[in-house]
This record gives C-alpha cells, structure tokens and sequence, in this order.
C-alpha cells in the first residue's frame, strides 16, 4: 500500500473520531468529504486499497450505503488476496446486516469472513466472527 495514503487514511480516520467524540458535525462532515474524494481519486487505480474503503465504510451513518462501501472494500481485498482485510470487512459488513435485520445476509458475510480468517493472525477477530456466526445460526 502507498505509504503516503495509508497516513492520509489514518489522519482522517483519527480527526473524523475526535470531530465524532466532540460532536462537531461540520467537521465530521468535511473530513468525511475529504476521504470520500479519496477513494474516489484511488477509485480503480495502482492507489486503490481496500482500507480505505473500510475506513470510509466505518464512518458512513447510512448502514445501507455503508455495506455499499464495505462491498467495494472486499473487491478491493479479494484483488489483492488480502485475508486480513475480507476477514475484517466481511465482519463489520455482517453486522451492519444484523442490525438492519438481515440475519441470511449476515450468516453469509459471516461465513466468507471464516473462510478467510483460517489465515490471519488476529485471534480475536477470528473468536469475534465464530462467535456472532454461531449466535446467529442459532436463531
């Protein structure tokens, strides 16, 4: 990943969570603007990196347009065959889903997440998606 971008993720990521703690929506709103014009810059390109996308997925009020974005996210993933970012972003995705309702299409991101943290070093991230997977499958 560029170097140059993934700082540029990072200072957005932390000023949109100070602006979010300190309940300053004009701010938020402008630095979520400034990240939105950056995967739009990167949209397609050597650039494109499926962080930011999930960064962006992670700010994103609108669940509905946020799994729009974490989709965009996993694309990205697969085409770089990350395991640590389908892993984290099929986890955030699915529970958007699970909170909007939608416990199939949670189950199924659930799932591809799994698969892929088979190869990832992140013990709680793997416990956190066996976990929500086995509540919901439970239902």
């Amino acid at each position: 990943m560029n170097t140059k971008i993934y700082k540029e993720v990072l200072f957005l990521a932390k000023e949109l969570m100070s602006c979010a703690h300190k309940k300053d929506q004009a701010g938020f709103d402008g630095y979520y603007q400034e990240l939105t014009e950056l995967c739009q810059e990167n949209d397609g390109t050597d650039k494109d990196h499926p962080v930011q996308w999930e960064t962006l997925g992670d700010f994103t009020d609108d669940l509905e347009e946020a799994i729009v974005i974490y989709d965009k996210a996993l694309a990205r993933a697969l085409a770089i065959n990350s395991k640590d970012y389908l892993s984290s972003v099929g986890f955030s995705a699915a529970t958007l889903k699970k909170e909007l309702g939608d416990t199939d299409g949670a189950i199924a991101y659930l799932e591809q997440a799994k698969i892929h943290s088979n190869k990832i070093i992140d013990k709680q991230l793997k416990a956190e998606i066996h976990d929500l997977l086995t509540s919901l499958k439970a239902i």
